[in-house]
């Protein structure tokens, strides 16, 4: 295997954060020595997360064995994961804004026709499901479990109580057609399927698109780390990804 000088994208602050919190996670469970100090032990995570390298180019270019890497990686997705915000955490700093914005988004993932589950009718392949919530700004609050692709966007933002954790706090959220009879307090725009819609229902659309526009910032944010552009993963492990790139890109952002 060819090994070359690369770079990766991301900020100093989440080398910085990830660094921090690995070092106090050996501290905490008593590592005396490993192959890769903390700094190097983030930037293998960093560049698996952003870049979405095989653990085995990783460990090629970081000089370190395969299992190595996959194994110092698992404990970093881990420990991030740990640290992201839960709904009622996102909810409480959400009651803070003027509104959300609520907005679903499909991961690729590598399966056959056969794995009907994760298959997406809306996107045309197969996927995990994943509900965001951001500011007014589009900028990124919280992001949800992944569930399969099959899950429409209004029965997961309802299976994951988006809806009514929002109501409760009594928090505005703007969202497309998909969350139509959501309920609470999400507003859709006026469904004009069956029938013609007034010209003043029409501007009312409008306008709702561009404010629900600027959720597709937050969708993008997480798509910056190409990981979650195709994943090739274990299902089981997906929600644990969303999770760490979320506090890596809360931490970076603070």
């Amino acid at each position: 295997m060819l090994v070359y000088p690369s770079g990766v994208d991301v900020s100093s602050s989440a080398l910085r954060f990830l660094a921090q919190q690995l070092q106090q996670h050996r501290r905490v469970i008593g590592t005396r020595w490993r192959r890769l100090t903390a700094g190097r032990q983030a930037l293998l995570a960093l560049a698996h997360l952003r870049d979405g390298q095989t653990y085995a180019q990783l460990a090629a270019g970081i000089d370190i064995g395969t299992t190595t890497a996959y194994r110092y990686i698992t404990e970093a997705v881990e420990l991030l994961a740990d640290l992201a915000p839960t709904l009622t955490e996102a909810v409480r700093v959400a009651s803070t804004k003027a509104f959300v914005l609520l907005d679903g988004t499909l991961l690729p993932i590598d399966r056959t026709a056969a794995d009907r589950p994760f298959y997406s009718g809306k996107h045309k392949k197969h996927g995990m499901n994943v509900q965001v919530v951001s500011d007014p700004l589009g900028r990124l609050l919280w992001a949800s479990p992944a569930l399969p692709g099959a899950v429409h966007d209004v029965r997961a933002a309802r299976e994951h109580g988006i809806v009514d954790a929002l109501a409760a706090a009594d928090v505005a959220a703007w969202a497309d057609k998909a969350y139509r009879g959501a309920g609470g307090t999400v507003r859709t725009p006026y469904w004009g399927k069956w029938e013609t819609l007034s010209a003043g229902q029409q501007a009312v659309n409008r306008s709702h698109a561009k404010v629900r526009a600027l959720a597709e910032r937050a969708v993008a944010t997480l798509k910056t780390w190409r990981l979650l552009r195709k994943l090739r993963c274990s299902t089981t492990r997906i929600t644990g990804l969303v999770q760490a790139v979320l506090s890596l890109h809360l931490a970076s952002s603070d």
